[in-house]
């Protein structure tokens, strides 16, 4: 049995989220013997009011019980960081080194976009590089010493850029074994220089994948004229979150855009979208991108544990999906009528139908 975390976060958080467990106690009844034990811990702008901090202990200490856990969007840029709203989302990744981002981007059928054959991964480095919150032990990674004056740090270490190029390397390999390396060497030339020869390190134990590089200005422009070229990218911190947004936009946004947070003892499922305020509690919100990210936990679930019915009921949910979607059950934002609820039941019987 898994111990699965739910934390509702902020905004649309809730809506989504209510959608993704729907969607979980329907399918683990249809994967052979997957059992989910579903675990509510709070975090957010709710957890502030009810507990005085964005992210409590009793929810840390939750979490370091579960093998996994679930995430909605959250606000953070009305979170007051001198008041202890650290930001959820960063502050889990650094303490449970949830190294690796994996961002897919994928075109469906019935979803109107420039592209229909789109299918890659973003592999971003998740706990170091620009962000300030977690590039230093202690404090924030910027400077102030003037007030019109900021320093902003940037950390790229061997051990954090190896091995987020051995998950991009192994994703490789059970794909189209063709791995993009994105970076600006040719100005950072430290840092990213560090990163690119640590990526072409542990890519000679993967001598069947092919390796490519890119400057990040012209994989930006690549990614827009020919995307099906790509298969797996790995990347930095901030330029896999730039582009992975990019991406996303490619195949009808950021409702359909998963994620994934993932360590080598623990991972937490989170799309990549944001909370967006101002729709919340109108039962409009997308719940597909929050909903395939479960998909790719139980994914990873069923790779480490070597446990079928895992992986089983993670396609099951990819293929109700695409069936949703190709049948013209969407919601408002890929142009359909549904509510955020009626998609999660829309959802839940192409599920069972499957069987």
């Amino acid at each position: 049995m898994y111990q699965i975390a739910v934390m509702e976060g902020d905004g649309i958080g809730p809506e989504i989220v209510k959608e993704t467990v729907k969607v979980l106690q329907a399918v683990q009844s249809l994967a052979g013997d997957l059992q989910l034990e579903l675990r509510w811990l709070p975090v957010g702008l709710q957890a502030y009011e009810t507990h005085g901090s964005t992210l409590p202990a009793e929810t840390l200490e939750g979490l370091r019980q579960c093998h996994a856990g679930i995430l909605g969007p959250v606000t953070t840029h009305v979170y007051d960081t001198e008041a202890d709203m650290v930001n959820p989302s960063g502050m889990l990744r650094k303490t449970f080194d949830l190294y690796a981002n994996i961002r897919p981007a994928k075109s469906f059928p019935g979803v109107t976009s420039r592209y229909d054959n789109v299918d890659m991964v973003i592999v971003r480095e998740n706990t170091e590089g620009m962000y300030a919150d977690r590039n230093l032990f202690a404090g924030q990674g910027e400077f102030m010493p003037d007030p019109d004056t900021v320093l902003s740090l940037r950390v790229v270490t061997r051990k954090a850029s190896e091995r987020l190029a051995k998950v991009g390397f192994e994703l490789a390999k059970t794909r189209q074994q063709s791995l993009a390396v994105v970076h600006k060497k040719n100005v950072l030339r430290k840092g990213c220089g560090l990163f690119y020869d640590s990526c072409l390190e542990v890519g000679k134990a993967y001598e069947e994948v092919a390796i490519r590089d890119y400057h990040v200005d012209a994989f930006a422009l690549y990614l827009v004229q020919k995307p099906e070229a790509f298969d797996v990218v790995v990347t930095t911190n901030m330029f896999g979150d730039i582009l992975s947004d990019q991406a996303a936009g490619l195949v009808g946004g950021l409702g359909l855009a998963p994620g994934l947070n993932l360590g080598d003892q623990f991972m937490i499922a989170q799309a990549t979208h944001g909370s967006a305020p101002e729709i919340a509690g109108k039962n409009i919100a997308n719940p597909v991108a929050e909903i395939l990210s479960a998909a790719l936990m139980l994914e990873w679930l069923g790779i480490r544990n070597q446990d079928a019915s895992a992986e089983r009921a993670a396609a099951l949910i990819r293929r109700g999906v695409e069936r949703t979607l190709r049948e013209g059950n969407k919601t408002q934002d890929i142009h359909g009528s549904l509510t955020t609820s009626e998609y999660g039941d829309a959802l839940v019987q192409a599920i069972e139908q499957l069987q």
